[in-house]
């Protein structure tokens, strides 16, 4: 799968390997992102710290958070 290919709403900035992880992990959209902790997240390979603080302001933004 080349980076072209990942269908994701997520921004570019949180960069390539982030996004690529994500959507391997089955997250695509910021409801899946709603079912789930900054925690686990960040336990992903190539899901840093970065990547998160963008994705919590792109959920606040929609009215939405990470799970507790």
């Amino acid at each position: 799968m080349t980076d072209e290919t990942v269908d994701t709403e997520f921004p570019r900035t949180i960069g390539k390997v982030a996004t690529r992880e994500l959507a391997a992990h089955g997250y695509t959209r910021y409801a899946h992102l709603s079912t789930v902790s900054a925690a686990t997240l960040l336990a992903i390979h190539g899901v840093g710290p970065k990547a998160v603080r963008i994705l919590t302001e792109e959920l606040a933004a929609r009215g939405l958070t990470f799970a507790a």
